[in-house]
């Protein structure tokens, strides 16, 4: 994620989303069927930046006439970069799910800034919508990616994508090959069924199968790309460009694509593998070993592109893997210094900083206060594709969002949520943004307690989804087999509620929250004695804590040594 875009899909359709992009924004899951507990795909993204206004895109499907061009705009700053050729029918896109239960999210990883080509049409953020409008599976979604590529070029920098559907996940890595070099490098591999992946802006694809396997194909036979027996997809010239520029000398055999165009360093391992370890950390046991890795301090022990956890994986679990500052970690973020004297997981930019000469960092967790939104994207086999689908779609940080229903199926989206209510520079008390980080930036002041109460009701919201997930299901399938306009109606009214919902809830949270714990004290309400007209709330003063009190008396010696008389 980056800055403000103006993305154009015809005449009237036109993306707007703020993003910031650094080395070190967005983190994705991918969790293959064999790895959930229902036999769902899900791919889970975040997408952070300081500048980004969440809210849920709804693009609905449209016919266009032969000849009709679409004007690309850079996601990132809103740049005209050209025109493309427009399909003569789009599918409908909520958020990054389609109709058809397809689900791309990404990280940026930039990699080798010699190969970027600024002469490309088509940056990374306009490639993820327009495949969304354009492809039915994960497969032809990854060819529909490299033939636009190959067509009109790539304007971005190197990139991850999570692809997803109800039977697939892949990790598509990329990159282009230099100024006036149409189209990129890159490889598309299917996370093995049983396994979960992740990227953090840093390429994670090393080694991989060359074409003379049964598994593999380059890109000069895209079109056995949806055997099912295909695993691995590459381009063509993915060796050949990095030998052209020296980035690799050694036997193809031995090609890794993460060493040759994104070299790993201490800033790729320590801000953005680590958050990729720590999500593995949650569910995998024996990760242990890959810490040194993960913090920067040795290579030698590279952590795997994906692993297996230790059981199968709720969309709860998945959810809870998105929630993480490092707890119960070396990098725990709750415990240093930073945290100041209320646990905080969060810490204020810049990210690195100097003393005497010296540069100095923070971690950068999963969960950070710079997210505009995230999401879980859940595509089910079993059913129907306008039901399989739910788009589990929060704002603002992680950590305090709530994760909402959104079916693919659906013919409108909740207002609070929805694009046009409120900016980054425009609050609207009537966005779900903007009252999600009242609620949060709030908490930040007296975290490890504050935010016991916000869980409380995250938890008791998501909980409450998860369990009407199978009726609504049901009766969803129900009305589907009558009239599938039935079901989807039908599912369009209980995903606009949900949102309302939990945007009501929070709402009346805040308001609780500002109430009970304004000016650092803790107010509970208190019974009006007999004989009273009113009587003031129970208060407590908790303070900063003795651990606090203690660091204080460490730096400071005697300089608040109460010396006067102590009897009150």
């Amino acid at each position: 994620m980056k800055k403000t875009l103006v993305f154009a899909l015809g005449t009237l359709l036109t993306f707007f989303l703020t993003a910031n992009h650094t080395a070190n924004g967005c983190t994705n899951f991918l969790i293959s069927s064999g790895a959930s507990a229902d036999g769902s795909v899900m791919i889970t993204y975040a997408a952070d930046s300081h500048v980004l206004y969440g809210e849920l895109y709804f693009r609905p499907a449209k016919d266009y006439p032969d000849g009709t061009m679409l004007d690309i705009y850079e996601w990132d700053t809103g740049k005209y970069l050209g025109k493309i050729k427009q399909v003569r029918h789009t599918y409908t896109v909520i958020g990054n799910m389609n109709e058809h239960q397809v689900a791309i999210g990404e990280t940026t990883y930039g990699g080798r800034s010699e190969l970027r080509d600024t002469t490309g049409i088509i940056d990374y953020g306009s490639l993820m919508y327009i495949t969304l409008q354009r492809a039915k599976t994960a497969r032809e979604a990854i060819k529909t990616i490299a033939e636009l590529l190959n067509e009109y070029g790539y304007y971005s920098s190197g990139e991850s994508f999570s692809i997803s559907d109800p039977h697939e996940a892949w990790i598509m890595e990329m990159i282009g090959k230099g100024e006036r070099n149409t189209g990129a490098v890159w490889v598309a591999r299917r996370v093995p069924d049983g396994y979960i992946c992740g990227h953090a802006n840093q390429a994670r694809i090393t080694t991989f199968p060359l074409e003379n396997d049964k598994t593999s194909i380059s890109s000069k036979h895209l079109d056995k790309i949806f055997d099912p027996v295909i695993t691995t997809v590459y381009a063509a010239d993915v060796i050949d460009v990095a030998r052209k520029h020296k980035f690799f000398k050694g036997k193809n055999k031995d090609f890794s694509f993460a060493d040759a165009y994104a070299p790993l360093d201490f800033g790729a391992a320590r801000f953005c593998e680590a958050r990729v370890w720590s999500g593995f950390n949650k569910v995998t046991s024996g990760m242990e070993k890959y810490l040194p890795y993960a913090m920067g301090e040795d290579f030698s022990v590279r952590m795997p592109l994906w692993v297996k956890p230790d059981t199968k994986l709720t969309v709860h679990d998945v959810m809870e893997m998105m929630r993480d500052h490092y707890e119960n970690t070396p990098m725990d973020m709750t415990k240093d210094l930073g945290a100041g004297p209320f646990a905080c997981g969060v810490r204020w930019r810049p990210l690195t900083w100097n003393v005497d000469g010296r540069t100095y960092f923070n971690e950068r967790a999963i969960s950070t206060q710079q997210t505009g939104f995230s999401f879980i994207a859940q595509s089910r086999k079993w059913l129907k594709d306008p039901i399989g689908g739910i788009f589990w779609f929060g704002v603002d940080d992680t950590y305090s969002t709530v994760y909402t229903p959104m079916y693919c199926g659906i013919t409108d989206i909740p207002w609070p949520f929805a694009e046009g209510n409120g900016s980054m520079m425009e609050f609207s008390d009537e966005s779900a943004f903007w009252i999600f980080n009242q609620v949060s930036n709030f908490a930040y002041t007296r975290y490890n307690v504050i935010m016991k109460d916000i869980q409380k009701l995250q938890s008791g919201l998501e909980t409450s989804f998860i369990n009407e997930v199978p009726a609504i299901d049901k009766a969803a399938s129900s009305l589907y087999e009558k009239d599938p306009n039935l079901a989807r109606t039908f599912l369009t009214n209980y995903s606009v509620s949900q949102g309302n919902r939990t945007f009501e809830a929070w709402k009346k949270l805040y308001a609780f929250l500002f109430t009970k714990y304004m000016d650092g004290n803790i107010k509970e309400p208190a019974p009006v004695p007999e004989g009273y007209i009113y009587h003031n709330p129970k208060l407590s003063q908790p303070g900063y804590g003795e651990e606090w009190y203690r660091k204080i008396v460490k730096e400071t010696g005697d300089k608040f040594l109460y010396k006067g008389h102590t009897g009150h």
